[in-house]
């Protein structure tokens, strides 16, 4: 498999810090994003953990064609998806464990969402409010479902989009990693395809820039073209949340 791929963060113009946190591995095929809650260096440091956890855990898990990892196999569920959750529970753990060994800590937790690439199938795993899109032969659309309160209202039929765009309800998050003991964790598996091109991002893109403009930038050039103009985009609306764009085109599949 070959792939083009990009990623950048960007504090904002509003935030002093960057809570953010993005992981761009084309060895392993895998990329991911982050966004920390918490506040102060709370978030920063719960993001940061997901991320590492990932680049720590993940090559010794997959080994060869198959996922080995240490631990029992849920038999309802691809060994590579079982994989990608291991991670996450592994960093809902260390968040909880750093917490409680701060007090200052206390509270933090972050978003994430993460896509594998192997042998012509991407194996995504996401908790929270940050997206994952798929831009693939000029349509464009969004493959994770957020899990925010506005999100679930609209899902249930009880809000429009345009109502929960204005909604003072819409920046909270009804999942995180590292806030609870047990983490409820979004899987799904897709065949990929030649030209295929991802964006995993946080919602200081998505508060800022629409979809049908986020589509459009993500058409226009190369992945770092699209990472670059994608935040410039954001903090051109006003750059109000930190912003992070990790993009992957596919090249080739085999």
């Amino acid at each position: 498999m070959k792939i083009l791929s990009s990623g950048g963060t960007d504090p904002g113009k509003k935030r002093k810090n960057n809570e953010d946190s993005f992981l761009r591995d084309d060895g392993l095929a895998l990329y991911a994003v982050a966004d920390g809650i918490g506040g102060h260096e709370g978030g920063e440091v719960a993001s940061r953990i997901a991320m590492d956890t990932l680049r720590e855990v993940m090559p010794g898990l997959l080994k060869g064609n198959d996922t080995t990892p240490p631990f029992s196999l849920s038999l309802d569920v691809e060994p590579k998806i079982s994989a990608l959750r291991y991670a996450i529970t592994l960093s809902n753990k260390k968040i909880l464990q750093a917490a409680s060994l701060n007090p200052a800590l206390t509270g933090m937790g972050t978003t994430i969402t993460v896509v594998l690439l192997s042998h012509g199938t991407a194996y995504i795993a996401h908790v929270g409010d940050s997206r994952a899109y798929l831009l693939r032969a000029g349509e464009c659309d969004q493959i994770t479902n957020d899990h925010s309160f506005v999100a679930e209202q609209i899902r249930a039929g009880k809000l429009t989009a345009e109502q929960a765009k204005t909604s003072t309800y819409r920046h909270i998050i009804t999942r995180a990693v590292g806030i609870d003991r047990e983490v409820s964790i979004d899987h799904a598996t897709l065949a990929i395809k030649q030209d295929d091109t991802f964006l995993l991002c946080t919602d200081g893109l998505t508060e800022m820039v629409d979809d049908g403009e986020i589509c459009r930038i993500l058409a226009e050039g190369a992945p770092a073209a699209a990472t670059d103009n994608l935040i410039r985009r954001a903090n051109e609306q006003g750059g109000v949340d930190n912003i992070t764009t990790v993009v992957f085109k596919i090249l080739e599949t085999g």
